[in-house]
């Protein structure tokens, strides 16, 4: 398993108790979504390690999780790892909302200036995500907000936008 057919769930924040159990920060949305796991991916010195989950209690954006025949010791070494999934263990969206990484590649068309350019990554700012948009060798910053995102074209790889006046022109 690659981290390309991957995403991120979260990561490994602390150990919890003496017998081997860790606590993680599950980076979702719905993080009850994720109750049934029975395996994990770690990312442990770059590669993906399935760990398999023996316990977990969910209680927020935080869970308790008991990791099958790992001592306290292997637990404490854990922290501070990224946790994976594949990406078929997304729930599908419908509709204006998307996942960050499917939208990479796809083409933006703004409802005054048209075609903007291609987002080349978001930038997931605490306060504030951003798409990083190219054209040429241009870059604009676009807020994910649902004020702007007005379609999203899941079949034809395309985000219809409405960004807030004058807000492209700065970077044109």
């Amino acid at each position: 398993m690659t981290k390309e057919q991957c995403f991120q769930l979260g990561k490994i924040t602390k150990p919890f108790g003496y017998k081997g159990q860790v606590i993680f920060f599950l980076d979702v949305d719905e993080p009850d979504n994720y109750a049934g796991l029975d395996t994990v991916f770690v990312e442990v010195k770059g590669a993906l390690l399935p760990y398999f989950i023996k316990d977990l209690k969910i209680s927020g954006n935080k869970a308790t999780v008991t990791f099958e025949d790992i001592s306290a010791d292997e637990a404490q070494s854990l922290v501070g790892c990224n946790l994976y999934l594949p990406l078929e263990v997304l729930p599908k969206l419908t509709g204006n909302k998307f996942y960050y990484h499917e939208v990479i590649g796809w083409q933006v068309i703004d409802s005054e200036k048209g075609d903007i350019g291609t987002i080349a990554s978001v930038i997931d700012y605490p306060a504030q995500a951003l798409f990083q948009i190219m054209k040429n060798d241009k870059e604009i910053l676009i807020p994910i907000i649902d004020q702007v995102i007005k379609k999203v074209d899941r079949k034809e790889k395309k985000m219809f936008i409405e960004a807030p006046n004058g807000l492209i022109d700065l970077y044109l």
